[in-house]
């Protein structure tokens, strides 16, 4: 625990000197990203440490706080969500080094590196702490900090917007996870963790509460519909490093919030997991529908967030499931695929984000139906965003396919081996999660392809160039483990059962069993993928000896007959979706506004579609304006005058203490 004290410690050192340097642009990032890349450094020789002994010793020191006491552990299952905090932050840090100095001279960055530390230092406290006191301030400096990280490049209208509509969700979060650690310390009369589980379970009626404040709480974290609303306006604001520790870290610790909330409560009705199931399947479903209809590039990559996540809920549901029908092997599976898709996913939405973040930053948009021919200025990063966009749909040898199959193959052993009841749900999911992967392909196919193939659709992309090595090592290492990670997945099961015991609270052994069952299965898909890229890789070493010394020619392709073809004529990412679009149109409820031809000669016409979130445009805004509606009645007490405020609370005091008498 020392060695992960002191890589809190040293982010929160790097955060402060670069806030002190914050005249030196220069400077102060260098410093705000020696001390996030070492702090990770350390961190993730702890948690590897931890996964490996199978636990550390908690570390306690006294603290004066009413509750609380500064409690820090770390199992498995801590360790487990490290991983991805220090990993993904630490190659973040790196890229964004590069990334943010289009601001030098324009911006102060020493706030940016303090608050990026503090962000990486509030998710380790969050997984390791084991006090409710200490638990809701690492949350609460996780929540903030983000804050001020989108809302960065605040000239623009719509960043503080987007910044306001993450605090106001963030904060209607915490509300729940209040009243949770109230009723676990009014019932075990402690707020420390180790005092949880027995209390709970003495008060079996009061579980059902608790797993739905927990649902209700850590799903805004982790974009759960609807509860989503945040996702789609933050990360596309944010610059693009910090989008990719927000999609790929951040929301992750609304999953490890539900996770440890049930180590608490005891064992799991079944309709916990049925109600995990459909708030998944229907967040993945929702999620990739609102991702194929934008025309940004990163708030299509943050719907895409809210499908993972739904992916990853999806597989808790029906871990959860299998543990109250007493089956070891679908609890094993479920549990299996929600946690190793919680790594995955950090690496391959990660990716994507820097990728369109290097986009941003080579053409200076994200507008899907700008863009177009970068593979040829952009040769590097178009590959890695190819293997990322591969890897987020879920085909193999990528470790996107690896996790999506234990989750596949829990759904299928439930379908046959479960009760008609429990055989419908998993059905279900793997209809579901089938229907999700074949819109996220069709999602990333439009993309990648308007992205980066065809031609260009205006002169933005004339202008386009390979970011530098600080901005490409990053993609390279990440779309390198996507790749390792798939590739290696039966050997990455063998090492999960710890984590994944601390997180479903069933035995280590029985959990290693469960996991065997995929385990051939696995095997022969990976040698299988092996084989194929061992030919493919053979056969374009010898096309590239046969063509040696020879001089090939290049020449267009057949054009349907059009003798001067424009870009014009060729997809846009809307007309790619748009039949897919049209037979969703009632759930997206898409925007239009049309400019029509008119006259013997006209002079233009337009079209042009917008896909607001539905959530936000007919359920968050009319509440908040009813809201505001209500309360503009009570304007009267505003009146300027101080004596009268000082009134109001001499009134409020008295009353409190009369109550409390």
């Amino acid at each position: 625990m020392y060695l992960l004290v002191t890589a809190i410690v040293t982010l929160g050192i790097g955060g402060m000197a670069a806030l002190l340097a914050n005249r030196s642009p220069r400077l102060s990032s260098a410093i705000g990203t020696s001390g996030a890349v070492l702090g990770s450094a350390l961190g993730l020789v702890s948690a590897v440490t931890c996964l490996y002994s199978g636990g550390t010793a908690p570390l306690e020191l006294s603290w004066e706080v009413p509750f609380g006491s500064f409690s820090l552990g770390m199992d498995a299952l801590s360790a487990f969500f490290l991983l991805p905090v220090f990993g993904l932050s630490a190659l973040a840090a790196v890229y964004g080094n590069e990334y943010m100095r289009a601001y030098h001279g324009r911006k102060s960055l020493g706030p940016h590196w303090f608050f990026f530390n503090l962000l990486i230092a509030g998710m380790a406290l969050v997984v390791t702490a084991r006090n409710g006191v200490l638990f809701l301030i690492a949350w609460e400096v996780m929540s903030l900090a983000p804050f001020f990280l989108v809302t960065f490049d605040d000239d623009k209208e719509s960043v503080r917007s987007a910044g306001w509509t993450y605090l106001v969700a963030a904060h209607l979060g915490s509300l729940p996870l209040l009243v949770l650690f109230i009723m676990l310390g009014q019932t075990s009369g402690s707020l420390d963790f180790s005092s949880f589980g027995a209390a709970a379970q003495a008060a079996p009626g009061a579980a059902g509460i608790l797993f739905m404040l927990a649902v209700v709480g850590f799903g805004t974290k982790a974009g759960f519909l609807p509860l989503h609303v945040w996702l789609p306006e933050a990360h596309p604001a944010a610059p693009s490093h910090v989008s990719a520790v927000m999609s790929g870290v951040v929301i992750k610790m609304g999953i490890y919030g539900i996770l440890r909330t049930l180590t608490f409560i005891g064992p799991p009705p079944q309709w916990w997991g049925i109600t995990l199931i459909g708030i998944g399947l229907a967040s993945g479903a929702v999620g990739i529908l609102f991702a194929i209809a934008q025309h940004d590039l990163k708030r299509m990559l943050a719907y895409s967030s809210v499908e993972n996540i739904g992916i990853i809920t999806t597989g808790l549901g029906i871990g959860l499931l299998g543990r109250s029908l007493d089956q070891p092997v679908l609890a094993a599976l479920g549990f299996g695929g929600a946690i190793f898709h919680v790594l995955n996913h950090a690496m391959f939405k990660g990716l994507l984000f820097m990728g369109a973040g290097s986009v941003l930053h080579s053409t200076g948009t994200v507008n899907i139906n700008r863009l177009g021919g970068l593979h040829k200025k952009m040769p590097k990063t178009s590959a890695y965003f190819l293997i990322g966009a591969a890897a987020v749909c879920g085909l193999p040898p990528f470790n996107g396919f690896a996790s999506e199959f234990l989750i596949y193959l829990a759904g299928i052993t439930g379908g046959t081996t479960l009760p008609a009841g429990g055989a419908v749900t998993a059905w279900c999911v793997v209809v579901g999660l089938a229907a999700v992967g074949g819109l996220a392909a069709l999602c990333f196919a439009q993309a990648f392809g308007a992205v980066f193939l065809g031609e260009p659709r205006g002169s933005l992309a004339d202008k386009a160039h390979e970011p530098g090595p600080m901005m490409l090592v990053p993609m390279a290492l990440l779309a390198g483990g996507c790749a390792l990670s798939g590739l290696l997945a039966p050997m990455i099961l063998f090492k999960m059962p710890s984590a994944l015991s601390a997180a479903s609270g069933i035995a280590k052994e029985t959990v290693a069993s469960g996991l065997a069952t995929a385990f051939d299965s696995l095997t022969f898909i990976v040698l299988v993928s092996a084989a194929l890229i061992t030919v493919a890789s053979l056969l374009a070493l010898l096309r590239r000896r046969l063509l040696e010394g020879r001089t090939v020619g290049e020449a267009g392709t057949w054009d349907c007959g059009y003798a001067a073809p424009t870009t014009r004529m060729q997809y846009t990412a809307s007309s790619f979706t748009q039949p897919i679009t049209a037979l969703m149109s009632q759930v997206l409820r898409i925007k239009t506004r049309t400019t029509a031809p008119s006259g013997l000669f006209p002079a233009g016409a337009s079209f042009e579609t917008a896909t607001p979130g539905g959530t936000r445009e007919y359920i968050y805004k009319p509440v908040f304006n009813g809201v505001a509606s209500a309360l503009s009645r009570f304007k009267w007490l505003q009146h300027g005058r101080i004596h009268l405020y000082v009134m109001y609370i001499a009134i409020t005091l008295i009353a409190l203490l009369v109550w409390k008498l």
